[in-house]
């Protein structure tokens, strides 16, 4: 049920060229809240032979995406949206990891936004 009250949370971080980052979003004492998360990860192939560019997200420290693919010539990414529903008095931990094998780590990107339904 959305709240008259107060603007819809919005959390992010920009971890630039790092390999991890974070978000640590604290409990709200009375309500319930409902975050879409979106992380998104940017690569260059370095040339020389094959690359791969990976990704995984962990909520709360347990795993909750991961995906390795093909880094494809040039510039490439991989990109994730997720939903989770976080109980009253609880927080939200999120972490992206990435790893890289012929490639350049360019930017990460991880936010979390408040649904207001």
């Amino acid at each position: 049920m959305s709240d008259p009250h107060h603007a819809p949370e919005h959390w992010a971080e920009d971890a630039g060229d790092a390999d991890v980052a974070h978000l640590d979003i604290p409990p709200h004492a009375s309500r319930e809240r409902r975050f879409e998360i979106f992380c998104s990860f940017n690569v260059a192939h370095l040339g020389g032979g094959p690359a791969t560019h990976g990704l995984r997200v962990l909520i709360n420290g347990a795993q909750e995406w991961t995906r390795r693919v093909e880094t494809h010539p040039g510039a490439d990414s991989l990109d994730v949206r997720l939903r989770r529903t976080v109980p009253v008095g609880e927080p939200l931990r999120l972490t992206a990891r990435t790893e890289v094998h012929g490639a350049r780590r360019l930017r990460l990107t991880l936010s979390a936004d408040e649904d207001e339904a």
